[in-house]
């Protein structure tokens, strides 16, 4: 927590565990996957963030529920799942940093728009959610949500736990999801479950962000959630890819979201520890 009561949370893991797999000639793989099989190399990222000021670490636990577990491998959901918390907490040893326990969307869509029924999706939801609040979660992050229906349900089921539940959703430049949904119709969706935190995460870099937290602030009094990401990844010369952004210009163009109430504040893809180290020295 910084003097100013914001939340410092982390950057992206994902692409972060990927680096480091390729680093040690390592296939990429889901990175849930690296719970039951790096261990170490999960540990290892979580504490680069602990050290860059993240007061919130994510469990590395963001896709693994059962549809994709399913496809990509014979493990268990709530193996993977529990395994990513213990990680998590074992890199917050001897400090006070909080585990949030990463949840995202399914890449099926609900009905009417896809198969899965609302029973199936609270089911897949249960069994993960489940599995991460029993083994010590601090609190819940449902991250990078297009679908408010889907959101819905999935905050409904994390709700049952009685831990802080934080719901941000992914927008274009237009303030709307990939659904259609408003930032009016997710606030109107979601504050009466009882969730702890809302906002935006993924898929715009700062700039583009700051009038959809900005409307967030103009309909809600909840306390707001910011992840954007470090721009769009480019192509670099020698074939990897390289962020828009680099952690002094993203730290620049994230500071005028402090002026909406934000309280959970981190970045999403692109950002690496640099970037919270940056963040953490600019509150």
């Amino acid at each position: 927590m910084t003097s100013n009561n914001i939340v410092l949370l982390d950057g992206a893991m994902g692409t972060g565990l990927w680096n480091k797999a390729e680093a040690r000639g390592l296939a990429k793989k889901p990175v849930w996957i690296y719970n039951i099989e790096q261990p170490d190399m999960v540990v290892e990222l979580t504490k680069e963030y602990i050290a860059a000021g993240s007061a919130v670490v994510q469990a590395n636990t963001f896709g693994a529920n059962r549809p994709s577990v399913e496809r990509a491998c014979a493990y268990e959901v709530g193996d993977i799942v529990r395994r990513g918390v213990e990680l998590a907490k074992e890199a917050t040893v001897g400090t006070d940093v909080l585990v949030s326990l990463s949840i995202g969307p399914l890449s099926e869509m609900m009905e009417p728009f896809g198969d899965l029924t609302e029973e199936e999706v609270e089911a897949i939801y249960e069994e993960q959610i489940g599995a991460g609040a029993k083994a010590g979660a601090d609190l819940i992050a449902l991250e990078t949500f297009m679908d408010v229906e889907m959101m819905r349900v999935a905050a409904t089921v994390a709700k049952k736990y009685g831990i802080p539940v934080l719901c941000s959703m992914t927008f274009d430049k237009r303030g709307r999801t990939m659904m259609g949904n408003t930032v009016g119709r997710v606030i109107e969706e979601l504050e009466p479950l009882g969730i702890d935190g809302i906002g935006m995460n993924c898929s715009l870099g700062p700039a583009e962000a700051i009038p959809v937290i900005r409307s967030f602030a103009e309909q809600t009094e909840l306390p707001l959630v910011f992840k954007p990401n470090a721009g769009l990844p480019q192509l670099a010369e020698d074939g990897s890819t390289v962020s828009d952004y680099d952690a002094a210009a993203f730290v620049r163009e994230v500071l005028p979201a402090l002026e909406y109430r934000v309280k959970y504040l981190g970045g999403c893809c692109g950002t690496d520890p640099s970037y919270i180290m940056a963040l953490r020295e600019s509150i």
